[in-house]
């Protein structure tokens, strides 16, 4: 593989992965082009500035385009590493879709040269990996592909396997401090994915086949999605007892090998609300603790919206939702449990729901013909007799308990413990 001085990247999709990591790598000198569909998406990064929120982004962005190093583009270009990072979403029957993966494969296919690397990173079901060597090696038959050459022949492409396992608004860290894992179709494909992830990553970076590198990301979100399930089912039960569910936790997790973790509205973003069912689509019949919590997290969401219905019946005036995004200081609002609740009370009650949501400028589509409307936070403890707070956002946890005193509150994140 090249020097770091003369490596060219391809990153196909510019989102909230592909982007962060075409700035990584090209932060250490290669010459990175991120692919995208959207014009904008490529006139702003061309214009050295970002179109999604994360922490520290801009200046690196900023930095690289300046440099040289980074350029966005509209098509693919020959390139000695093509990284994938688009979408991975699920149908209405919760079957995954893997169409823009293989999309990304067929516009890559034609600049492929002997020597190159193909490294697919978004979250997908087993044997995707496989099915985009397949696919190439259907668009170009003139190259010899990983896992179909003859006994001591050496195949023309590495391709291989490493989702990413990062936390946004930490993304740009854990890029480079996390452990990787790399899977080949190959063992020679995983060792050349490998020296590349080298480059840049500080983490452990550890080989395996693709299927295992496929099914450990899978794998870990299932076990995150569970566990929220498990909290998010006491919430539940706490309500019907009359219990504070936050106190049986904190005392809870007083136990040395109990570590609960905290319920709240549903489970969102694009990762754990989706992947595990991937798992139940590869085999139904052995994945009913990962459907149940699926079925429970998504459950929890109706839960609160039909609370805080009730909150609103019992109140006169506009009642404010507090935040859209899936998790706190982002603005990301993929499959977030958040909009669900907020889009679905403003279709029933309208103009009375206020939104506050720091990190968009405007309302989603979702709330197009509600009546309803964006709004500060200090606007809203002006004007709202009623607070649902849905995401904890810092600016959220910063309001004193003087500003919310006699406030009727549905606190689904746990923020407000001392509210009266």
């Amino acid at each position: 593989m090249p020097l770091d001085s003369e490596l060219s990247v391809t990153v196909m999709g510019l989102g909230y992965i592909g982007l962060p990591t075409a700035a990584v790598i090209a932060r250490t000198g290669a010459m990175v082009t991120g692919v995208d569909v959207t014009p904008s998406v490529v006139d702003t990064i061309n214009s050295g500035r970002v179109h999604i929120e994360e922490v520290d982004l801009d200046g690196l962005v900023s930095g690289v385009v300046a440099r040289g190093s980074l350029k966005a583009s509209l098509t693919v270009a020959p390139a000695d590493v093509f990284v994938i990072a688009v979408p991975t979403p699920f149908t209405q029957d919760r079957q995954p879709d893997i169409t823009f993966v293989l999309d990304a494969a067929r516009a890559i296919a034609p600049v492929l040269k002997s020597g190159d690397t193909v490294i697919l990173e978004s979250t997908s079901p087993v044997g995707t990996t496989e099915q985009v060597r397949d696919l190439i090696a259907r668009e170009r038959p003139d190259l010899k592909l990983p896992g179909a050459t003859r006994p001591g022949e050496q195949a023309d492409l590495a391709i291989a396997y490493c989702p990413e396992r990062v936390l946004p608004g930490r993304i740009l860290v854990e890029l480079i401090d996390n452990d990787r894992v790399i899977g080949g179709i190959t063992p020679r494909c995983a060792r050349k994915a490998l020296a590349f992830y080298r480059r840049f990553v500080r983490g452990a970076c550890v080989t395996t086949t693709a299927r295992a590198a496929e099914m450990t990301k899978l794998t870990e979100n299932a076990f995150r999605d569970v566990n929220i399930a498990f909290a998010n089912e006491l919430s539940l039960v706490a309500d019907t007892l009359g219990v504070d569910v936050w106190e049986v936790i904190r005392l809870a997790n007083r136990h040395p090998r109990v570590n609960i973790l905290s319920p709240g509205p549903g489970v969102g973003g694009h990762c754990i609300a989706v992947d595990p069912w991937f798992l139940v689509a590869a085999d139904p019949a052995n994945t009913p603790l990962i459907r149940t919590a699926r079925e429970v997290n998504d459950g929890k969401t109706d839960h609160i919206i039909a609370r805080a219905a009730a909150m609103i019946e019992a109140q006169d005036g506009p009642v404010a939702c507090l935040g859209l995004a899936f998790k706190a200081n982002i603005d990301d609002f993929r499959e977030s449990p958040a909009l669900k609740v907020a889009a679905a009370l403003a279709a029933r009650f309208g103009e009375r729901v206020h939104v506050v949501e720091p990190y968009a400028t405007t309302l989603p589509r979702a709330f197009d013909g509600t009546g309803a409307r964006l709004i500060d936070i200090d606007t809203a403890l002006e004007t709202c007799g009623a607070m649902i707070v849905l995401v904890d956002h810092d600016i959220f946890r910063s309001v004193p308990l003087d500003e919310r005193r006699g406030k009727a509150v549905l606190d689904t994140r746990g923020l407000w413990p001392d509210q009266s």
